[in-house]
């Protein structure tokens, strides 16, 4: 008889829907033929520096556990980097810890901060998995809408229509997947004096910091000196580096709870990857020219957003990250629909925007880190499918 393996799964699991985004990369990977706009992932090689600092890392041995926060050689690298692009000082040593990706360090955080019956305030749309930990955690999610007209930054009004006693922290993610807002300096500073009037932790995902155009350029939350003891900063080198697949992030935060959270990350991880931690060391010392040249060529976004307004389809012009989330809504068609028709008839793969949470519904996400052949090939066939469907909803 075998075991009942069901009834063993945890509620929590049980509680939890499969990871939408990776039903759709699945789909691409068993069609060569789909023309892809799916994938958040840079279309760039990793920079040469880091390749051979990791390859000289292999040949000279250097394979053995870490401390379990990171070697401090690429902490005292994080700390100069972000002091010199962001004025922003943390103490290498007891304030940075290096993780495996911020996939980990979002669960690290929320599993250490969260009491049962805790509430964490999550603005919508947000990345895929900042519901996901906070249900892992015990705690409950508490979303806020956010809208095109607002830039897809929560409002201090809707913020305060969504807290309660139970509310211990506010996660953002600035600049956003999947919409490429970015915060104002004058937004963070509202929102940082709402939490401290609420005595709220702020949880701020700045991993698409390097990545903004048309002269934005990005803020930390704790640029303000008087956020900083209550905000931990979630950033990594999966985006600006090209070093998605290495999964190698870092949190910064005040040294009491990096101090707790490394209990947990030294049961579940014990230390990130050595390889991955010399590339990094190079990657914040030799590789700034390589971020540039990256965030350069993503002028392409142009092209998504000239293609998208000759549709005819309401775009907010994204200031980061790299992805545009235009409105479907007149096509008569759910997200989902929408992604599902677009993909049988046209072959062409976006990720629904209610993915990214309720306020998402109506919009898709399409990624411009593709080339250009790319991109104009996906854009005429989503035009085709757009003419069609606006039509036939026309004719209802």
């Amino acid at each position: 008889m075998s075991y009942n393996f069901d009834a063993a799964v945890s509620p929590f699991i049980k509680a939890l829907p499969p990871s939408g985004l990776a039903k759709f990369l699945d789909i691409m990977a068993a069609n060569p033929n789909i023309v892809p706009l799916s994938v958040g992932e840079p279309d760039f090689d990793i920079p040469q520096a880091v390749k051979d600092a990791e390859i000289n890392s292999i040949c000279e041995g250097k394979s053995c556990y870490t401390p379990t926060l990171g070697l401090l050689e690429l902490r005292e690298a994080i700390a100069d980097d972000i002091h010199k692009n962001y004025g922003v000082k943390y103490d290498p040593k007891t304030e940075i810890m290096v993780t495996v990706g911020v996939s980990e360090a979002l669960y690290t955080t929320i599993t250490t901060i969260m009491h049962p019956g805790d509430e964490i305030i999550l603005p919508e749309p947000c990345y895929v998995a900042n519901k996901a930990c906070v249900i892992l955690a015990g705690g409950k999610p508490v979303s806020v809408e956010t809208y095109q007209e607002n830039g897809f930054v929560p409002t201090i009004e809707d913020l305060e229509k969504a807290v309660t006693p139970k509310t211990k922290a506010i996660m953002l993610g600035y600049p956003n997947n999947p919409t490429g807002a970015v915060m104002s300096k004058e937004q963070i500073k509202a929102i940082g004096d709402w939490a401290v009037k609420h005595d709220l932790i702020v949880i701020s995902d700045e991993l698409y910091a390097h990545l903004t155009y048309g002269g934005k350029t990005h803020t930390m939350f704790t640029h303000f000196p008087e956020f900083r003891d209550r905000t931990i900063i979630f950033n990594g080198f999966s985006k600006a580096y090209a070093m998605t697949g290495l999964r190698l992030g870092y949190i910064m935060a005040p040294a009491a709870i990096i101090n707790a959270m490394n209990i947990l990350h030294q049961y579940v991880v014990l230390c990130p990857n050595v390889t991955a931690q010399y590339g990094a060391i190079a990657a914040l010392k030799y590789c700034r020219q390589d971020v540039d040249n990256m965030v350069a060529e993503y002028s392409r976004r142009q092209i998504m957003i000239d293609g998208f307004h000759k549709m005819g389809l309401p775009l907010y012009e994204p200031e980061g990250a790299f992805y545009v989330f235009p409105c479907i809504k007149e096509t008569g068609l759910s997200s989902m629909e929408f992604v599902e028709k677009l993909l049988e008839e046209q072959e062409v793969l976006v990720i629904p925007g209610n993915l990214f949470g309720a306020g998402g519904e109506g919009y898709i996400r399409c990624s411009y880190a593709y080339s250009e052949e790319i991109l104009h090939k996906a854009l005429e066939r989503i035009a085709l499918f757009v003419t069609k469907y606006r039509n036939l909803n026309k004719a209802k």
